[in-house]
């Protein structure tokens, strides 16, 4: 079931607002029951033969979790519980994310003919990260024993199941857990439904609309360079406003229900190094890399070049988790380089004048934009080797078809970098704030007359902008 579907705006998510605020009136448990199991049903209209495995790992994970939060174990023992239940995890991810791309660089190698077909379930990810980052932290003693179904709703909870963010039990389960959240609370529903509707014009209106000219740069058809540079700008955009899409969406919903979400996108685009752009872009997967990866492999802590070795591994892997394929190896690793690179400009480079400060800034985003485009070319294509093609294509200019449907093409990507370069966000616009659980605070726009008809008037375009089948990029991660 997507969100920007009529199904899920107009049946499912009016019958669980109803259901839980009604349950909300008799008791604290039900509401929580009645969640989890809607979040359930919402997974099984796309992947019902995958709801007995995320059933499983749930049990699996808090058993697990149990075990160590009981501290009834030796150092030793907990250690080897831990090790039990990552690696628990890691084999089912692996099993179903990457055995089929294991076999086939094995036949590749050995010329051999296996052949291996898995179905990969939809955002088991999302729910594997956030599940190890639990038992992690229930090792550390960073943990407090919570109830199964509070813990079933955390990992289910269907505004992130699906395409994150990556959800931490810290700011999560203490929400579940509050009497207060059981009520309705008007402003807050407000707010979640002018988010909600940001989120889908953002989806169906700019990323759908922009999503035809991709086929310029990674279509049938060999690319002019300026085609090139159409095709591979249209799907910077069209992913950034997917993705931003789909985080305003899932904060809207959420908090309709009363519980606020973590921010997981922040206007990456605006950044001025790699290291703010992985601030911005998917903060809660930047978060969960530098705690329970990066970190753990020894940070900064051993000198500077194992810190850039580390950096390297951690983007390795992180790119390794986007998909299993080279692509996203190549891409990790060009987002590994380009923060070894930055930090050691940081570290080892010319002190900017207080003069110069705006003049630098302007540029260390315009070279950070074409660094991410770059590595763009790889996330997007089908394999390296048509990522190279692109680039040799966008690298020379001797074969240019500029013509006029070309370059209204460039007129139309021009608005859309407008909208992510000058534009305010969401979160800027209402305000939200979910570390101090608040919205519509000082600083946001009011919530008067113009401001609830714009968001009507963002919500219908939106809705008549729904396709059928336009899922989320994200969704095959």
């Amino acid at each position: 079931m997507l969100f920007n579907s009529y199904t899920f705006i107009l049946v499912f998510l009016p019958v669980v607002l109803t259901g839980y605020f009604v349950l909300g009136r008799r008791s604290n448990l039900a509401p929580v029951v009645w969640l989890a199991l809607a979040s359930l049903v919402f997974y099984a209209f796309s992947n019902w033969q995958f709801v007995l495995l995320l059933l499983a790992s749930i049990v699996f994970n808090y058993t697990i979790g149990h075990l160590l939060i009981a501290r009834k174990l030796r150092v030793p023992q907990r250690f080897a519980v831990l090790t039990a239940g990552v690696a628990g995890d890691l084999l089912v991810l692996g099993i179903f994310k990457y055995a089929g791309f294991f076999v086939a660089n094995l036949n590749a190698v050995f010329a051999s003919h296996f052949v291996v077909h898995i179905l990969l379930p939809v955002g088991i990810s999302f729910y594997t990260f956030t599940q190890i980052a639990f038992l992690v932290d229930a090792y550390r003693g960073n943990v407090a024993r919570y109830a199964l179904p509070h813990y079933a709703l955390f990992v289910t909870y269907f505004p992130h199941l699906i395409a994150g963010p990556i959800l931490h039990h810290k700011d999560m389960i203490p929400q579940f857990e509050r009497a207060e959240t059981k009520g309705p609370d008007p402003h807050l529903m407000l707010c979640g439904v002018i988010i909600f509707a940001i989120g889908l014009f953002k989806k169906t209106c700019l990323a759908d609309g922009i999503q035809p000219l991709v086929s310029l740069a990674f279509g049938l058809n060999p690319p002019t360079f300026d085609q090139a540079w159409i095709g591979v700008l249209a799907y910077t955009f069209q992913l950034y406003f997917d993705f931003s899409g789909y985080s305003d969406m899932a904060i809207g919903i959420s908090l309709m229900f009363g519980i606020f979400l973590p921010l997981n996108f922040n206007s990456p685009y605006k950044a001025t190094s790699i290291v703010d752009f992985w601030r911005r872009w998917h903060m809660t997967l930047s978060q969960f890399l530098r705690d329970y990866l990066y970190i753990p492999l020894g940070g900064n802590r051993r000198g500077p070049a194992l810190r850039y070795v580390n950096l390297a591994i951690t983007m390795l892997l992180g790119g390794l988790w986007h998909g299993a394929a080279w692509t996203f190896v190549v891409w990790g690793a060009l987002h590994g380089a380009y923060l070894c690179i930055n930090h050691a400009w940081n570290n080892y480079g010319p002190r900017v004048t207080p003069r110069l400060a705006r003049a630098a800034d302007v540029a260390g985003l315009i070279l950070t934009f074409l660094a991410v485009v770059i590595a763009w070319v790889f996330f997007r294509a089908e394999n390296v080797e048509w990522a190279l093609y692109v680039l040799a294509k966008m690298a020379d200019p001797s074969n240019i078809a500029f013509g006029r449907t070309e370059t209204i093409y460039m007129l139309f990507i021009a608005g859309y970098a407008a909208l992510a370069w000058f534009a305010p966000n969401t979160q800027e616009i209402l305000g939200y704030d979910h570390k101090n659980r608040t919205v519509g605070g000082p600083g946001a726009w009011r919530m008067r007359p113009p401001m609830l008809y714009a968001g009507a008037v963002v919500l219908a375009f939106g809705i008549l902008g729904i396709q059928q089948h336009s899922e989320f990029i994200y969704f095959r991660f």
